[in-house]
């Protein structure tokens, strides 16, 4: 027997129609506890280079903003880890109760980060606590955004999985621009003395209502169309070792695990640069080498009005996916990255209507790989190691390339004086897009591998009536 003989069928018969109140109600929760999770693990950047390098790293002079992006990037050594163990939970046991346990995991450490006492309090004590709790966020953030996308991929009806795939990004973007809004709005009240003292600690302590109103709608969720079927066809996979899952992507899933690595990185370099390392770079690096810079106020206006434009359109742009395909629009992030990369930077340099329009420019490239790329990567793995074979490819993309370029580039900046570092890292994510797109296979409006067909009550066609206008007969 050969091995594509022993591959899973991508299509199973009969289809199985899910009801649409359903299909939003999984979205719905899929949606809110992202909001908490990434409002909670994007607040930390935005008061890095404003507050928390004085709070934590008060005594290493221009160095503090690389100290204090490196315990941002602790975060992602754990991520990995996270992504193995919740990973294989949610593939054994389901992925609504894993998905309430990261988002329980998050809100806890987070709202612990706002209680860490300050440097002048606990000397060293302070920055070791603030490492040891961004680990623990990247642990939770490890299952969280996977077993998110997982979810509602396989709750998502096949010829509209784009459309409920980019609810997920709208609420990361939603979830980050909470929390810059929530920091400039305490950085725009306060006085810095208050604002070092106690202020930086609230959006923290926000997490709290957050988490519980996330976990609340994740509990009430029963799991996936695609994972009862599993359970129902072969209960013993949920017994699958570590091991044996890690064999069936190397025989069978190789192309789709490297694909899937290649978009990831392409997607989350923007990321991180766009939300995490521009505005350290508006708001200090550019001053420190004499440039025009920004306040800490405009820099997160600028920041909140770009991720606003995004949030108008990514519904749009996961819809359009439906109609034409995934491949396109991830094409066309890849080569808007490898040419406007470097100018989008430049642009930052020139006073507030380059920076506002660099930020768009960024912003743009960015929405191109979010809007598809939750319907893409879970089509590219069956229902039995999909959470676990994404968690782990995820989050070593993310940690090894992703998360750390925040700390990469400040330090090359710091170290060379060269300022368009950050444009070299988004060209750079711009032909590793490329390369990843050119070898992925469009799954638009195809059943996910290992699932039936899935549809929601929605999309059937309405039942015949009598003369009466009384339905004959009721879809099932």
């Amino acid at each position: 027997m050969t091995d594509k003989s022993r591959r899973p069928r991508r299509g199973l018969r009969p289809p199985v129609v899910q009801e649409e109140r359903t299909v939003r109600r999984a979205t719905t929760a899929a949606a809110v506890g992202n909001v908490a999770e990434w409002y909670d693990f994007g607040i930390y950047s935005y008061l890095a280079a404003v507050v928390l390098d004085r709070v934590f790293f008060p005594e290493v002079g221009e160095w503090a903003a690389v100290y204090t992006l490196g315990a941002f990037a602790a975060a992602f050594v754990m991520r990995p880890l996270g992504g193995l163990i919740f990973g294989r939970l949610g593939d054994r046991y389901g992925r609504t109760k894993v998905l309430s346990a990261t988002i329980l995991l998050m809100a806890f450490a987070t709202v612990l980060l706002g209680l860490v006492p300050s440097y002048g309090a606990a000397g060293m004590l302070a920055p070791v606590l603030v490492l040891l709790l961004r680990m623990l966020q990247g642990f939770s953030a490890g299952g969280e955004y996977v077993g998110a996308l997982t979810l509602m991929a396989e709750y998502a009806p096949d010829r509209r999985r784009g459309f409920f795939g980019s609810w997920l990004e709208f609420s990361t973007i939603t979830g980050y621009t909470l929390g810059a809004s929530t920091c400039g709005a305490v950085i725009a009240l306060l006085p810095d003395d208050q604002l070092v003292a106690w202020g930086w600690r609230v959006p923290f302590m926000l997490a709290l209502p957050l988490g519980v109103a996330g976990l609340y709608l994740r509990m009430r969720l029963e799991d996936t169309p695609a994972f009862r079927q599993q359970m129902e066809r072969s209960p013993a996979l949920a017994t699958m070792s570590t091991k044996r899952a890690v064999q069936i992507v190397r025989r069978h899933y190789r192309t789709g695990a490297l694909v899937a690595a290649g978009v990831i990185v392409a997607w989350n370099v923007t990321n991180y640069v766009l939300t995490n390392y521009i505005p350290t770079y508006l708001t200090g690096t550019l001053p420190r080498f004499g440039e025009i810079g920004t306040g800490s106020g405009v820099a997160t206006g600028m920041q909140v009005a770009v991720m606003l434009v995004m949030l108008c359109m990514i519904v749009g742009v996961g819809r359009l996916s439906d109609r034409i395909g995934r491949k396109p629009i991830l094409m066309t992030g890849s080569v808007a990255l490898v040419l406007l990369g470097l100018p989008a930077v430049w642009l930052l340099r020139t006073g507030t209507l380059g920076q506002i329009a660099g930020l768009l420019i960024i912003g743009l490239c960015l929405m191109c790989f979010a809007a598809v790329s939750p319907s893409t990567l879970p089509a590219l793995f069956p229902t039995m190691i999909r959470y676990s074979s994404l968690a782990v490819i995820f989050n070593l993309s993310v940690s090894l390339f992703a998360g750390t370029a925040p700390t990469i580039i400040e330090t090359a900046v710091t170290a060379t004086g060269n300022l368009d570092w950050p444009g070299y890292y988004l060209i750079g994510a711009g032909v590793i897009g490329l390369v990843a797109t050119r070898h992925l296979r469009e799954h638009a409006g195809k059943p996910l591998d290992g699932a039936a067909p899935l549809t929601s009550s929605a999309e059937l066609p309405p039942p015949p009536l009598s003369e009466d206008g009384v339905p004959l007969e009721q879809p099932r």
